[in-house]
């Protein structure tokens, strides 16, 4: 009997377990703990986490000394991002939404506490959104899109976010007060959007929608202006489109979607 083929390279193994425990967990993880959850050696654990951190898979908190995962990870999951059946079914809406507002569009999905922009449309006016890119993770408490989303979870899913996730001043206009975000949240879910009023970048107004249906989000997406070009005029006429593409996109979920 032939024997079976051994892989070559078992560490890549042993890292890719590493990965896979970071990408479960919402929190930071000590060295302990991924040690524990892999069956390695802590000395094994932590010569495989120096590599990591060397080549960006993993970022390491110096005040806690735990691990999650780092950002260059997402150079790798662009081309899987594009692909997203979300982005797929969004993109003829948002591109029909960019085509009659001429603005810039982002689509984000939701990944921890953070809204991952996985597709964005250019404006062919003069461009203001210079930090906005596919693969950029923004705060949910300081994006349209984010407040969106954190919106539509339930009232102790909302607690548990604002008393583990600090509000780091972004630009002057962050919301860094609790009480201020969460009354703001009971706006965006009255009103059906969210607002960021240069909150994540400084002379950028958003309005942002959640893609939520049976109680599964689905992402969300915004529309990106320059602060200066917002009129209670201009601002209407968005608020009018994105509901209406909102109301579109989750009309083609429930038809590619069988849901239980």
């Amino acid at each position: 009997m032939e024997n079976a083929k051994q892989p070559y390279g078992t560490v890549l193994i042993k890292a890719a377990s590493i990965l896979d425990v970071l990408s479960a967990k919402k929190e930071p993880q000590s060295l302990n703990v991924i040690a524990q959850e892999t069956g390695l050696t802590s000395s094994t654990a932590l010569k495989i986490l120096d590599t990591l951190l060397l080549i960006g898979y993993v970022k390491k908190h110096p005040e806690t000394k735990k691990f999650e995962l780092g950002s260059a990870l997402i150079k790798y999951a662009n081309k899987y991002l594009a692909n997203l059946d979300i982005s797929k079914i969004s993109y003829p809406y948002l591109k029909e939404l960019q085509n009659s507002l001429d603005e810039t569009i982002h689509l984000g999905i939701l990944e921890g506490d953070e809204i991952l922009t996985v597709n964005k449309l250019e404006t062919n006016k003069p461009i203001v959104c210079l930090n906005s890119r596919i693969g950029l993770s923004k705060p949910l408490y300081c994006s349209a899109m984010g407040k969106a989303v954190l919106a539509e979870m339930t009232e102790s899913q909302i607690t548990a976010y604002v008393n583990r996730v600090e509000l780091k001043a972004i630009t002057e206009t962050t919301i860094t007060n609790s009480e201020t975000l969460l009354k703001q949240l009971a706006d965006v879910k009255r009103n059906g959007y969210a607002i960021d009023d240069s909150e994540g970048e400084k002379d950028v107004y958003c309005l942002g929608v959640s893609l939520v249906m049976n109680n599964q989000t689905y992402g969300a997406f915004s529309v990106s202006v320059p602060s200066y070009r917002i009129t209670p005029q201009v601002k209407d006429e968005i608020i009018q489109a994105i509901l209406k593409t909102k109301e579109n996109i989750l009309r083609e979920l429930q038809q590619n979607y069988v849901f239980i």
